[in-house]
C-alpha cells in the first residue's frame, strides 16, 4: 500500500476527493479542511494499492496539484487494516508488478546526475577492476562490480526513450559518457602509477589470464549477458520487491570492460583496449535495449490491465 498526503487549494479540494472516491484501490480517506498553510489549502490524505497509485497519481496531477499543491507518497511497510486489505483485493494486478511511472522518473532523475560522488565511485570501481584484470582475481572483478553506479543512468536513459523525456536523456547520456571518460583516464594514470612501483606488470596483462579474459574479448554471448542484466535491473527498479544486488550484474558487463581498456592502453596493448571498448559499448547497447523494452512492455501491460479492469467495472 502507498500513502498519500496532498496540499489541495480550497476549490479543488472536492474535485480531488472524487477522484479518490472513484478510484478502485482507495481507503482511509481522511480531509482536513484549512489545515495547510504554506501553501494554504486543505490536507486530503488517503492509502492506495501501488497497483492503482500511478493512475492516482496522474489523475492528481492533471488537476494541478503538483504546481498548486503538494503531493507527496509513501509506502506503507505494515497496515493492520480490513479495508486496506479489501481495496488491495479490488484493485487490478499485482502490487510488486505495479511501475509508478512518476517515481521511477524522479529516482532515475537524481540517479543519473553527474556529480563527484557518483565520478568518484565510477572511478573507484574501474581502479579496482583494474586491479582484478592484472592479478586475474574474480574477488576484486565482483568488489568493483558492487561499487560501479553506472546502472543509474543507464536505467534513466532507458526511462527517458519510454516516457520521451529529452532532458533525462541528455542527462543520462552526459553522465555514462563524462563518468566513463573519466574513469578510465584516472585508470590509465594509475596504471602508470602501479608500474613505477612494480605491482602492475606488462607480463601480468598479456597472460591468458583465464578468470578475466572475457572482458576484451566480446562474443554473442557477451550480448546476451547484457540483455539478460538490464531487464533484470529494469524489472528490480521498478518492481516492489526490488534489490540492491542487482547492480551487481549490470557491473559485470561494464566496469571490468572500461578497466581493462585502461591497462591495456597504458600498456600500448591496443587491440586488447580494442576489444574491452568493443566489450563495452556492446554491453551498454544492450543493457539499454533490453531496459527500454522491459519498460516498454510493462507499460503496454499495465495498460491492458486498466483496460480490462474498466470493462468489467
Amino acid at each position: 500500500m502507498l500513502h498519500l498526503r496532498l496540499i489541495t487549494p480550497a476549490d479543488r479540494t472536492d474535485d480531488a476527493v472524487r477522484l479518490i472516491e472513484r478510484t478502485v484501490g482507495t481507503t482511509h480517506l481522511v480531509v482536513v479542511p484549512g489545515a495547510a498553510r504554506h501553501p494554504a489549502g486543505d490536507v486530503v490524505m488517503c492509502d492506495v494499492a501501488r497497483e492503482a497509485g500511478d493512475e492516482l497519481i496522474a489523475g492528481l496531477r492533471a488537476l494541478g496539484l503538483d504546481e498548486h499543491g503538494s503531493i507527496a507518497v509513501e509506502t506503507i511497510d505494515l497496515s493492520l487494516s480490513r479495508r486496506a486489505d479489501e481495496a488491495k483485493e479490488e484493485a487490478p494486478g499485482e502490487g510488486a508488478d505495479a511501475v509508478l511511472w512518476e517515481h521511477l522518473t524522479d529516482v532515475t532523475h537524481e540517479e543519473s546526475t553527474l556529480s563527484a560522488t557518483y565520478l568518484a565511485f565510477l572511478t573507484l570501481a574501474t581502479m579496482i577492476a583494474a586491479c582484478g584484470v592484472v592479478l586475474d582475481n574474480a574477488v576484486l572483478i565482483v568488489g568493483a562490480m558492487a561499487v560501479g553506479p553506472e546502472f543509474g543512468p543507464l536505467a534513466g536513459l532507458c526511462t527517458a526513450l519510454v516516457q520521451r523525456a529529452p532532458r533525462l536523456a541528455v542527462r543520462s547520456l552526459t553522465a555514462l559518457l563524462v563518468g566513463f571518460a573519466v574513469a578510465l583516464l584516472v585508470t590509465v594514470g594509475f596504471t602508470y602509477f602501479m608500474d613505477a612501483v612494480d605491482l602492475f606488470t606488462r607480463v601480468r596483462l598479456e597472460a591468458e589470464r583465464p578468470n578475466t579474459n572475457f572482458i576484451y574479448r566480446p562474443d554473442a554471448f557477451s550480448f546476451v549477458v547484457a540483455v539478460l542484466a538490464g531487464i533484470a535491473g529494469t524489472l528490480s527498479l521498478t518492481s516492489a520487491k526490488s534489490s540492491a544486488l542487482v547492480g551487481v550484474a549490470i557491473s559485470v558487463t561494464t566496469v571490468p570492460a572500461a578497466a581493462n581498456a585502461a591497462v591495456a592502453f597504458a600498456y600500448d596493448e591496443y587491440r586488447q583496449a580494442w576489444g574491452s571498448t568493443e566489450q563495452l559499448l556492446l554491453n551498454l547497447l544492450g543493457i539499454v535495449l533490453a531496459g527500454t523494452l522491459t519498460l516498454l512492455a510493462q507499460k503496454y501491460l499495465w495498460s491492458r490491465q486498466r483496460e480490462r479492469a474498466a470493462e468489467l467495472g
